[in-house]
């Protein structure tokens, strides 16, 4: 029997090689070891598991006409309430958007607060790439046409969106999709 200790094999020759693993053996075994234990884990029949979308309704509030809006010039407006972080952009994108409304469905409205640490995307619309930022603080940038998802940066959470509702020509704010900065939930305080 050969004398294991701590400082190593005492073997030699074809014994070493028959007692040592190398940097080959040592990753197919763990690469193996890995498949097997994957494979085995049990799944929930197979599926992701759904996460219900935070929405919030709150009384109507007009923010302006569909017959007044210019392709990619913002407009600003508070919503839900006039408390902080509430400033929030309603703009034509020219191009059909998510959750848009209008015949072309690219009318959208973003609350104006980064949600990674709260920096303001005033004036950082930018109309060639239908996006808002890059933020000041760390530069997250969001696309308006794809539900204010992020594109860039260091925001793990999509922009609120401002739930919109025509009535005619008049253009109203409905409900917030996504919870605002600096808020516990989108209750009106």
């Amino acid at each position: 029997m050969t004398d294991h200790n701590a400082t190593g094999c005492s073997c030699s020759g074809e014994a070493k090689k028959a007692c040592t693993v190398n940097r080959r053996q040592f990753l197919f075994a763990s690469g193996a070891t890995t498949f097997a234990v994957m494979v085995a884990m049990p799944t929930r029949h197979g599926q992701a598991e759904q996460v219900p979308a935070l929405v919030s309704t709150y009384p109507r509030k007009l923010i302006g006409k569909l017959s007044e809006l210019e392709q990619d010039v913002p407009v600003e407006f508070y919503y839900p309430d006039e408390g902080d972080y509430s400033d929030s952009i309603l703009v034509k994108t020219g191009v059909e958007s998510g959750g848009g409304i209008g015949p072309q469905k690219d009318v959208v409205a973003f609350n104006l607060t980064c949600t990674h640490q709260g920096g303001s995307l005033y004036d950082t619309y930018k109309a060639d790439h239908k996006v808002l930022g890059p933020c000041p603080l760390h530069l997250s940038t969001y696309d308006v046409t794809r539900h204010g998802i992020l594109v860039s940066g260091q925001a793990y959470q999509s922009l609120p969106q401002v739930l919109l509702e025509l009535d005619g020509d008049d253009i109203y704010a409905v409900g917030m999709f996504g919870l605002i900065y600096g808020r516990y939930d989108n209750l009106i305080a």
